[in-house]
């Protein structure tokens, strides 16, 4: 009688030849020419920033540490939560909108190394958290699609429009790096660790719920389309932990902000008050409006960009092997939170960014590319780009 071999849940994916697990020393040399890549796209942009500001005789790094949330964020880790600005139309801007984690690890890292301050701790911490989070990526992208996809999926995420957030003293970098590794820990059936990995992030960024609905919901569809008996009870107990620990970092900080208020709804009106709030895309849908009154080719570029934006949440829903249901819930809830609230329009490719697998049907076909200058030339023409907006940016007025 022929033996039977395991079906993976269809959830998930096989792993892809060559992405078993191996010790530290040899996972790292897997995922280095990722990492190098990856360092590569993000130097040039730094390199075309600082050339960029020396020539209109601006202060390039001081944009990357002393600009926008930078600023926040640092004063929490100088002095605790408790400051905010009132602004001329009687608005007040609480500082409790920023989430606390950031700010603590500045904290601590300026004290262990004083000559950092806390800026230098920021942008320490940033840089750090990049590189950990492209590991994460390409890990993903590897297991899923074989390591020259997870290769480019890293590196095309260097060279997203708006990663020179990702050289700043921001918190996109650390949540990213948090949630690709949870992900890749629920696609490893390492719920706990997923758990707490989601702790992080829900201390890091509200858009943490991206990742706790991925982690709830691939528990629970996991547990409706188990066959009775294949799975060990332990299986489901580490998957009940994991998901009772993935909303608490988020949770925590809530209700911190609720008892110091004394308001059950503090948070969101902390986050009403910065123009913050979830309104449906009715803000997205004025702005849309906006635009053609000024300018018809303003307003149908706009068109164009999310019509671009859709198609390429479809083509990750579609794409064949499928992306499994985790990767595909996390990525498409970070896409919907940042489409269906009110706040600046500029912020929103920003908000984005953490959704790196929008990138996986990219990766996938320059990984499958006959001619192997094609992907090069690609990155190249992406890098340059980047890099070019993100020093048109940060040198100007706009925030990120």
């Amino acid at each position: 009688m022929p033996e039977t071999k395991a079906v993976p849940p269809s959830w998930a994916a096989a792993p892809q030849p060559g992405s078993a697990s191996r010790s530290p020393a040899n996972a790292l040399r897997y995922a280095a020419p990722a990492l190098l890549g990856y360092v590569a796209v993000r130097l040039t942009g730094i390199a075309i920033l600082l050339i960029t500001a020396s020539v209109t005789g601006k202060d390039g790094m001081h944009r990357l540490t002393g600009r926008w949330d930078s600023v926040w964020y640092q004063r929490i880790a100088e002095h605790g939560y408790g400051y905010g600005v009132r602004l001329p139309d009687g608005t007040f801007h609480s500082d409790l909108a920023f989430f606390p984690l950031l700010p603590a690890l500045e904290r601590g890292l300026s004290a262990l190394f004083p000559p950092l301050g806390t800026a230098g701790a920021g942008l320490l911490i940033s840089w750090l958290a990049s590189l950990v989070a492209a590991g994460g990526i390409f890990a993903v992208g590897a297991r899923l699609y074989g390591r020259r996809a997870g290769i480019l999926l890293a590196v095309l995420w260097g060279a997203y429009p708006t990663a020179f957030v990702q050289s700043m003293a921001y918190t996109e970098t650390l949540f990213t790096a948090l949630a690709a590794w949870a992900l890749y820990a629920v696609l490893t059936d390492r719920w706990i660790t997923a758990g707490v990995l989601c702790v992080g992030a829900g201390l890091t960024r509200p858009v943490a719920v991206a990742l706790i609905a991925a982690i709830g919901v691939t528990a629970m569809w996991r547990l409706v389309t188990a066959r009775g008996g294949d799975e060990p009870l332990r299986t489901h107990r580490r998957m009940a932990v994991g998901v009772c620990l993935a909303p608490l970092g988020w949770l925590s900080y809530i209700v911190f902000v609720a008892v110091r208020e004394r308001n059950p709804f503090a948070y969101f009106d902390v986050q009403a008050a910065w123009n913050n709030r979830i309104d449906g895309g009715a803000a997205l849908a004025a702005f849309v409006v906006e635009q053609f009154g000024r300018n018809v080719f303003a307003g149908l570029g706009l068109c164009a960009a999310f019509a671009l934006l859709f198609w390429v949440v479809w083509l990750c829903v579609r794409q064949r092997p499928r992306q499994p249901l985790p990767v595909i819930v996390y990525c498409v809830v970070v896409v919907v939170i940042s489409l269906i609230g009110s706040g600046y329009f500029g912020s929103r490719p920003r908000l984005m960014m953490p959704a790196f697998p929008l990138l996986l049907p990219a990766a996938v076909a320059l990984a499958g590319a006959r001619r192997r200058m094609v992907p090069a030339v690609v990155v190249g023409v992406a890098a340059l780009a980047s890099g070019v907006y993100g020093a048109f940016a940060l040198l100007g007025s706009g925030p990120p």
